[in-house]
């Protein structure tokens, strides 16, 4: 499965167990591969920035370097034009759909309401992690 997971659930996947962790186990495998653009890259580096995560990082005995690294080397960029009119509800994540669509992906994992709202964006299903684990556990 080629997909973009939102920057929320690649946090959760370095800094918790739970399904975040186990696509990233995915991703780890190969069965899953992660793509992104620089704007979501972009994201990712200053939310893992912020303070409130410092304490979390240390408990895990994780830099925000060495946390941003370890999934970095799982992600594959893309360039992504912006879309040509909003879509989302929320027009900040605009630029995940954008992503999908120039990554060609199979599905847009995340957790936000927004875009799940939407179920699909120009063919690509938009899926909670759980929903991505159900497909990616599945038997071939």
């Amino acid at each position: 499965m080629r997909a973009i997971v939102d920057t929320n659930l690649l946090i959760a996947a370095v800094l918790w167990r739970g399904p975040p962790h186990r696509l990233l186990e995915h991703a780890r495998g190969g069965a899953l591969t992660l793509v992104s653009s620089p704007t979501l890259i972009a994201e990712l580096e200053e939310v893992l920035a912020r303070k409130k995560f410092s304490t979390i990082l240390a408990r895990a005995s994780l830099s925000r370097e060495h946390a941003f690294a370890q999934l970095r080397q799982l992600i594959v960029i893309v360039d992504a034009p912006p879309l040509s009119v909003p879509v989302c509800r929320d027009p900040d994540d605009d630029h995940i759909l954008a992503a999908a669509q120039a990554a060609e992906a199979d599905s847009i994992i995340t957790g936000d309401h927004d875009l799940l709202a939407l179920g699909a964006f120009q063919g690509i299903p938009i899926r909670t992690a759980r929903q991505a684990l159900a497909i990616l556990d599945s038997p071939a």
